[in-house]
């Protein structure tokens, strides 16, 4: 098994099995702690932020890699996409599928699965928002030039920089056994992903709203 396997098999035990309820609160309405609200806001910013570097979407076909509860996935469809929206979690693609308004399910189709599997079909862009974040730098090299076969147009992701914040964060969690822990996020260097990744990267924005801390990448032809 690949490293690639083993955080995508930890990744999908994780959300399809301990953190599912979790995350359908987080991704709703609901009431949530100080802590998690500052998480929520980051997160919208975020989505914004991805949405607005696509620009206009109307007739396109995208992947959104890493629906979890499809708020992206909504949005994309609001805005006149063909959305393909796929998850590793089959409870979390359940949940998006149910909270998607009928009048816009002829535009989405949804996949429990690989991100990366070819079977997906080709696409004009790719949204991976905080899908990528548990990899080390040689799989998100992988995960992204594999799909940039397949597209078109630009791939806007999201990456955990190297903040001291995350970084400290991720050194606590290596004091853990791998077994007895939720996945963590490996912290990265945009400049240094820029010198492994196929195509031309560059940073978008980074976000900071509590505990919520991502950048924004897109790669282009």
């Amino acid at each position: 098994m690949t490293a690639y396997d083993r955080t995508l098999s930890r990744v999908e035990t994780y959300f399809d099995q301990t953190a599912t309820k979790t995350w359908e609160r987080l991704t709703s309405d609901a009431p949530v702690s100080r802590v998690r609200e500052t998480v929520r806001a980051g997160r919208d910013r975020m989505r914004e932020t991805m949405l607005n570097t696509l620009g206009d979407v109307r007739g396109k076909r995208i992947l959104d890699a890493g629906c979890g509860a499809g708020q992206m996935t909504h949005e994309l469809a609001l805005r006149g996409a063909e959305v393909v929206a796929v998850d590793i979690s089959p409870s979390l693609v359940e949940i998006a599928r149910k909270r998607l308004p009928d009048a816009l399910s002829h535009q989405v189709t949804f996949h429990a699965g690989d991100m990366l599997d070819s079977a997906l079909g080709d696409f004009d862009h790719v949204v991976a928002m905080d899908s990528l974040i548990y990899y080390d730098a040689a799989d998100i090299n992988r995960s992204i030039s594999t799909l940039f076969q397949r597209t078109s147009c630009k791939i806007v992701f999201t990456v955990a920089p190297r903040t001291p914040f995350l970084m400290a964060f991720f050194g606590m969690g290596k004091l853990f056994p791998r077994r007895d822990r939720s996945p963590v996020m490996i912290p990265h260097a945009p400049k240094k992903l820029a010198r492994l990744v196929d195509g031309n990267l560059r940073s978008v924005a980074r976000i900071s709203s509590g505990f919520y801390i991502s950048e924004c990448l897109e790669v282009t032809k």
